[in-house]
């Protein structure tokens, strides 16, 4: 079973979670406004990732920057539970395996 973890009004959310409908893929929607991950999550994300997996280029990242820069790596899992919106989005899993981070149809053409 495919996970979709995002935020339901973020539009590159949108756009995958429509590829997956229409592609009759079920999945498994997790909203980060509903759902704090767990640092066990944020861990596993990051292996894949290769570090936090923060949108860097997001909006909330920018806002918190300066201070996000010079927490504990520790605190930083802490910061980024409770600021869920500077994931990098939509996070697609299956059966606990990351297949992607963002959204690209050819992205996810080529991990389904």
């Amino acid at each position: 079973m495919y996970k979709l973890y995002g935020i339901a009004n973020c539009n590159t959310v949108k756009n995958a979670r429509n590829f997956l409908e229409k592609k009759k893929i079920s999945f498994e929607f997790i909203d980060f406004k509903k759902y704090t991950p767990t640092d066990k999550d944020i861990k596993a994300w990051a292996n894949v990732f290769g570090g936090l997996p923060v949108n860097k280029s997001g909006l909330t990242y920018k806002k918190h920057k300066d201070t996000f820069e010079k927490l504990s790596e520790a605190q930083k899992l802490k910061f980024i539970q409770e600021n869920t919106s500077m994931i990098k989005r939509p996070i697609l899993l299956n059966k606990d395996k990351i297949l992607a981070f963002g959204f690209s149809e050819e992205m996810y053409s080529d991990v389904l």
